[in-house]
C-alpha cells in the first residue's frame, strides 16, 4: 500500500471535493482495491476487499501526520468503508462528520452523506462533465435523465439554463437534489420528476425540445436499467427530443462496455447524431485502460 501512503503524504488541504487516490484504475499494481476521497472536512478511505487492522493503523498514522502538517491543531476526521462480497461496512475512524455535510466543487455546494450507502451524493469522477455542462447551458432547455441528486441541474442553472427537467425514480435522491438547489440559491427553473423514465416519454416530450440532454444511468440496476438492454431505448428517443444542433452527453461507467458499444448504439438508433468528443476524466481518475474507465461522450444533433 505504499502508493496510497505516498498519496496521503502529498495531499493538499483544498476546499473542493476530489479524489486523492484511485487504485481502481490499475495504475498501482497490488493496490487496486483502495480509493481515498476528500469531502471536506472528512477523508473517506474505501477498500473493495477486506483489509487488516494493521493496514488501517498505517493509514491512520499517515493521515494524522499529514493533517497535522496541513491543519495544525484541527481534528482529523476520517471514515473507512469496506465493500466486499456484496456487503458494505462503514466506520467512523476518527473525529466527526458534520450533519448536514455540505461540500464544495467548482463553486457549487452539495449535500453528501459519507456514513451510509455506497453512493455519497456526489460522483467525483463526473466533475469534468459538470464543468462542460455549465459552459454549454446558457439559455438552454436541459433534460437531466437519471438525475440522482441533481448536480448536473445545479451547474446548468449556474450556467444560465432557461429550464432544467430532472428525472429519477428515487424520490429520496430528488429531495436531496431540491435541497442542493436551495443551498445554491438558484432560480426556480428546475422541475423534479420522480418517475420511471421508460413510462414518462409523453411528459418528457411535452416539456421539450431540449438544447442539452444528459444521460448518466447506472450500468446495471436490476428492475431499473441494464445498459446492454436499455441504453439503446434511450438513444432511440434522442432525435425527437433534441433541438437542431442540440447536444447530448452519453455517460457510461461500466468497465465491461467500451466506447465502441456507445458508438454502435448511436449508429443504429440515432444515426443523425454526430460524435464530437469524449470528455477527459479528472486526472485523479487515470486508468491503465481508458476503455474501462468512465466514458462521457459528447454528440450533437444534425
Amino acid at each position: 500500500m505504499q502508493a496510497l501512503l505516498n498519496a496521503i503524504a502529498q495531499m493538499h488541504n483544498t476546499t473542493d471535493a476530489h479524489r486523492v487516490f484511485h487504485g481502481r484504475g490499475g495504475m498501482y499494481p497490488g493496490e487496486e482495491h483502495w480509493t481515498l476521497d476528500w469531502f471536506a472536512p472528512v477523508w473517506v478511505l474505501t477498500s473493495f476487499k477486506t483489509v487488516t487492522e494493521v493496514e488501517l493503523s498505517q493509514c491512520q498514522s499517515a493521515l494524522q501526520a499529514r493533517w497535522q502538517a496541513l491543519a495544525p491543531g484541527q481534528p482529523l476526521n476520517w471514515v473507512f468503508q469496506c465493500r466486499n462480497a456484496g456487503q458494505t461496512e462503514t466506520r467512523l475512524m476518527a473525529g466527526s462528520v458534520p450533519e448536514p455535510h455540505r461540500v464544495i466543487e467548482q463553486g457549487a455546494c452539495y449535500l453528501v452523506h459519507v456514513m451510509r450507502g455506497q453512493n455519497h451524493g456526489l460522483f467525483l469522477d463526473m466533475a469534468n462533465g459538470r464543468e462542460w455542462l455549465k459552459r454549454h447551458a446558457l439559455h438552454e432547455n436541459v433534460l437531466n435523465l437519471f438525475a440522482y441528486t441533481c448536480a448536473f441541474s445545479v451547474v446548468a442553472l449556474q450556467g444560465g439554463a432557461a429550464q432544467v427537467v430532472n428525472l429519477d425514480m428515487s424520490q429520496a435522491a430528488l429531495a436531496v437534489g431540491q435541497q442542493n438547489h436551495r443551498l445554491n440559491e438558484l432560480p426556480l427553473k428546475a422541475r423534479f420528476l420522480g418517475h420511471d423514465i421508460f413510462k414518462t416519454w409523453g411528459k418528457i416530450s411535452k416539456m421539450g425540445p431540449y438544447g442539452v440532454i444528459v444521460i448518466d444511468p447506472p450500468s446495471y440496476q436490476k428492475g431499473s436499467f441494464i445498459a446492454t438492454k436499455d441504453y439503446i431505448k434511450l438513444i432511440r428517443r434522442l432525435p425527437d427530443l433534441l433541438e437542431p444542433q442540440g447536444h447530448v452527453l452519453l455517460c457510461l461507467n461500466a468497465p465491461e462496455l467500451d466506447t465502441a458499444f456507445l458508438h454502435a448504439q448511436v449508429a443504429e438508433a440515432a444515426p443523425g447524431l454526430r460524435f464530437v468528443e469524449r470528455l477527459a476524466n479528472p486526472e485523479a481518475f487515470n486508468d491503465i485502460d481508458p476503455e474501462k474507465s468512465l466514458k462521457v461522450m459528447h454528440y450533437q444533433n444534425a
